[in-house]
Formats: C-alpha cells, structure tokens, sequence
C-alpha cells in the first residue's frame, strides 16, 4: 500500500493536482459512472471512464481529459473525487470523461513519449490528433444527455494532449485549454536550451518503461536512492554514465535522452507548435509565473496559436507553481513568498469556468468578458489585464554588468569579471537538503547563498526610486570568454527586498524576508548550442564570444526601496547535469576525465534587456 500511495502522489506532483480538490462523496451522490473501451480507427481499444449527472432532465456538454497517468480508480463502482476541471464545474453539472491514451494503464496499443503529428495520415495511420477525433466521435454519438459540445482541458502532460486535440479536426470540439502544456521536451521539463535537467531524473520511470497489454496496476517502479540529499547522491553519480546501474536498456526515455543529445530530427517531430495552424476550437491558455516544469510551452503555444490563427485565443498567467490553479489552497505561496489570498478559487469560478460554459453551454453566443490577457503581477500582487500579449505599452531598457557590482544603463566594454568553474563543487540550485521528485520552490527561493559564492557573479541596481515593471520575456545578451572549450551560462533575475520587509507565514524558519533575494525568472544556456541547437560546437578557448538567450516572461513590479539583481554563474546543481567544460560530442557519454575546472569571463558590454511597462 505505501508503495502504491507513493506512486500516486508523485503522479499528482506532476500533473499538478490536488489530491483531495472535490467532494469524493458528492461524486457519488450526483454522478453515475460507466467504463468503456472506445475502438479507434486501427482496431486499437482505449479506456475511458464516463462520469454523467444523475440528474437526466436536461443536456450537458463533454468535457475531457486524456492522461498518461491512469484513471484510476477502475471499476464502475470505484469513484475518483476530482472528476473535472474545477469543483464548481463539477457542481453545476457537466459530462466528465477521462481517458488512458493510447500504450498506458488499462489501454491497448503502443506508447510512444511525446507522440509525433502525422499532418497527412492515410489508411489507418494514427496519432493522438486521431485517437483524439474517434473518441470525440464516439462519445457524441453514444453518451445519452449531452448537447454535443466537447470540451477538453489537461495540466502538464495532460495539457500536452488538450493542445494535440486542437489539431484534431472534430466540429464537436469548441472549447480547449491547455495548462502547463508541454510543447517541446527540448525546452521543456528534460531540458532547457539544451541542458538536461537532472532534477527530473527520477520521472524517467513514469515515461521509459513500454508494456505489452492494459494494466490496472502500476508496472514501473522509481528507483530506490538510500538518501534524503539529492545534492550529494547526484554529485556521487557524475558523469551521467554512472546512472546506468538505475535504468537498463528496457527503460526506452533513458536510452533516447543519452541517444539524442542535441535537438535533431528525434526531438524536432514531437514538437506541438509548428502544428498549430488554422485552429478553430476556442483557446484558454494557462500557466504559472513560477512553474518550474512548463513555464515554456503554455507561453510558445499561446503565441503559435495568435500568430496563425483567428480563433478566440487568451491566455491566463498566475503566482503559481505548476498546477497550483486548480488546488483549493486558500492563501497562495511559493516556498517563502506569500501572493494573496483565494486567487485559485477565484480563478476556477470567475475565469475558467466563464469560458467553458460560454462555449460548451452558450454556443459561444454573446460577450465573454474575459481579457485578452490576464497576468498577475508577481511584484505588486494584482492582477492585470491587457488587450494583447506581449503587452504593447512597453519601453525597452537595455542594463549592462557592471565593475564593482554595479547594473547600470551605461556599458563599460573594458571591464571583466571572472571565476573559477569547478564541476566537483557545482553550485547549489537550492540550500534545502531533500529529495525532490521534481523541483519546484526554487523558482522564488532567496539567492544570498548563492551571491556569497565566489564562482557566483552579482551585479545590482541602486536601491530603486520608483516602481519598475518588468513585463513579458528577458533578453541576456552575454559576451564571455572561458579557458576551456564547453560551458554553461546561466542567468537569474532577483528582487531584493529592503532590509525591513515583514516575514510572511511561508518564510523558513532560518530565513528573514528582510534583504531577502527572490529569483523572479532565471534560464541556463548551453554553451555548445549558442548558434544551433541541431549544431553543437566548442567555444575557442580564451576568446571573446557572444552567447545570447532569452528568459521566459514576468510581469513583476521592483518596487520603489527595492533593488533589480542579476547573478550569473555556470553551475546549477543538481537542477542541471554537470557541463564537463571540455567540448565532447555527447555529455551523457562523457568520461569523468573529461570533467575539468576551467575560468570563465564576463565582459563589461554584457547585457540584460527588459520591457519595462509604461
């Protein structure tokens, strides 16, 4: 039993779910439950389970979701508590529908991670775009009680099959929202700009290991680590090769992540957005400010999806961690950083379920008074909207690093920084000694730890005058030199707080909230990838060398007594893999010889570009 507990609490973790957000018992009394196994076009049988209102005098709009994850609990008589998106959707009444895709749990077929769209299929060639159209097909032609409108929504992976449903083609399906969508494992979750994010190691198991008919029962298993220190075990498993001894050849991910190091044509296919054309369906994009796992794909399909299409298209951006808009959690907090009260509640009630119920139960008729844009500001805690995103009312200002720690407007091109890179003493990504199945409270955690280290550079604003908003993506325009032939660059955005800001509730016990430095946005480039992704090559030692990279959005206010922060460094453990400084042509076969210390260089006409809303 507490290995099955586990299993399912880390699948929460990543779908980012509350394991207890609906009345399990109200289910019950006003849901009946059936299970099915819906024939797609090639024979192959996926499960589905139906929950439909008891209450049978009037008709109701399908809203799906399809996992990787299981819908368990099985059995017709075994009843899930959350059911649907919100629990007001679930209170008003809706069809609920959720389903194994193709190759898990108790579905028939053949998984494959990220499957590739197939733009033309013939005969009976199928993909999730398909699978995805034959279920809808089924289910408005055999659910009793239903007007025939479908809707489908999805967090995290689930989110990556809501946003392959818009390809799907079917005139039932109105209404979409993907949340936290994976768009691409290249830039999401795996990897950022190429750096294999080694803090999802472990979520190897969920994706590497193929079954050969439909399972009820889990038949991975997560490694057993013997530790609570993920700093120390990971330091004790470099080079990568070491990890071997935990997934075998059987386990399919782990072979295609060491088998596909750079982004060729492997990666290229399971790329959602290029896809994302025409689209018709009704769009709600939405996504957390500190999600650590899928900050890129909701923001990069939102755009796809404004760039080619004339649909109704919005998007909604939180101070939430990944899936934190669908938890009942009253007060908002990411690790020590307190938000505000009820802004997931509200969000479900006045925004998600306003646009489902416009299309699926108003046929789209009338005014939806939704913005274009609702994004929270993460610095003033107030949300604001905007007719278009990014937000046109910006100025941009360039800030260049700085001697003597300064962040200016005024460039000093003979000025150089420099700090010794030593893979056998990364820095930390975090000060809390645990093991995380996935990262998340780092994503605002404070940053003096890291600026007391001496291969840690830090450059900073004066105490700030005014407010400064910071709206839409950061630019890093770098121009470094390393002595070396391989290394990674990585950059972080930090508020620092004036020395007499209150503690919140949150705050760690160790930790004061005055000085406190909040990462607000942080990325790593790989240097390798700096002019292609699909290219890799080696820097030319001790030669000036720019590496350009751009961080994902804020909408964050420095306010007035506060200070703007940059930190750069080259390491980033164990949240990124270990770049061994020295170019090979693939780092998950790098030998522990190839691991060298190396002295990296910033110049003074490096720079940051934010837009600063007017």
């Amino acid at each position: 039993m507490k290995k099955i507990t586990q299993v399912f609490t880390l699948l929460f973790l990543l779908t980012g779910i509350s394991m207890f957000a609906q009345d399990l018992a109200y289910v019950k009394a006003h849901y009946d439950k059936k299970e099915v196994m819906i024939e797609m076009r090639d024979g192959i049988k996926l499960h589905t389970t139906i929950y439909s209102p008891k209450d049978k005098s009037q008709q109701y709009p399908i809203l799906m979701m399809r996992t990787p994850y299981s819908c368990k609990p099985y059995g017709e008589n075994a009843y899930k508590n959350r059911i649907g998106p919100n629990e007001f959707m679930v209170k008003e009444g809706n069809i609920f529908v959720q389903q194994d895709v193709r190759g898990r749990w108790n579905s028939e077929g053949v998984y494959d991670n990220m499957r590739p769209y197939i733009p033309n299929k013939k005969g009976d060639q199928t993909d999730e775009a398909s699978d995805t159209f034959d279920t809808i097909d089924w289910l408005v032609n055999n659910v009793e009680n239903t007007n025939k409108n479908v809707g489908i929504w999805g967090i995290s992976y689930p989110g990556f099959y809501a946003t392959y449903s818009l390809l799907s083609g079917h005139p039932a399906l109105k209404a979409v929202s993907p949340q936290a969508c994976i768009s691409d494992f290249f830039f999401d979750d795996f990897h950022h700009n190429g750096a294999y994010l080694l803090s999802y190691w472990r979520a190897t198991s969920l994706f590497g290991y193929m079954k050969d008919e439909p399972t009820k029962e889990a038949w991975y298993q997560f490694p057993e680590l013997g530790t609570e220190d993920q700093y120390q075990f990971f330091l004790e498993h470099e080079p990568l090769t070491t990890l071997d001894s935990f997934y075998k050849e059987d386990n399919v991910f782990w072979q295609q992540l060491k088998d596909h190091s750079s982004y060729d044509d492997f990666w290229q296919k399971r790329n959602i957005i290029p896809h994302l054309k025409d689209i018709k369906p009704a769009v709600m994009i939405v996504g957390g400010f500190f999600d650590a796992e899928d900050l890129y794909g909701p923001f990069q399909t939102y755009k796809q999806i404004e760039k080619t299409s004339s649909n109704y298209n919005t998007i909604v951006y939180g101070p939430w961690s990944h899936g934190d808009w669908a938890r009942t959690n009253a007060r908002q907090a990411i690790g020590n950083v307190y938000f505000g009260e009820n802004i997931s509640r509200d969000f479900q009630q006045n925004v998600e379920t306003k646009f489902f119920n416009h299309f699926l139960k108003e046929n789209g008729k009338g005014e939806l008074d939704l913005p274009e844009a609702h994004m929270y500001d993460t610095g003033s805690n107030t949300w604001d909207d905007f007719a278009e995103w990014p937000a046109k009312a910006t100025t941009q200002k360039t800030m260049y690093l700085g001697e003597n720690q300064s962040l200016s407007e005024n460039a000093e091109a003979d000025f150089e920084n420099t700090f010794i890179s030593d893979p056998k003493k990364p820095v930390p990504y975090s000060e809390d000694i645990k093991m995380v199945f996935t990262p998340r409270k780092y994503m605002t955690d404070d940053q003096r730890f890291a600026a007391r280290r001496p291969d840690v550079l830090v450059y900073e604003t004066e105490v700030l005058e005014e407010d400064m908003t910071l709206s839409d993506s950061i630019k890093a325009k770098l121009q470094v030199a390393t002595t070396g032939t391989d290394a990674d660059w990585v950059v972080k955005v930090i508020d620092v707080f004036p020395a007499d800001a209150e503690d919140f509730e949150e705050t760690q016990e160790y930790l004061k909230m005055g000085n406190y430095f909040m990462m607000v946005r942080s990325e790593v480039m790989r240097g390798r990838f700096r002019n292609d992704f699909s290219k890799p090559e080696p820097f030319e030692p001790n030669t000036k060398t720019p590496v350009n990279f751009e961080l994902q959005a804020v909408n964050h206010t420095f306010k007035k007594g506060h200070k703007l922060q940059i930190q750069i460094q080259s390491t980033w453990f164990p949240l990124l893999d270990l770049n061994p400084q020295t170019f090979v042509p693939n780092i998950y076969k790098a030998k522990a010889e190839d691991f060298k210390k190396q002295e990296h260089t910033i110049y003074g006409d490096s720079a940051i570009e934010f837009s600063v809303l007017e």
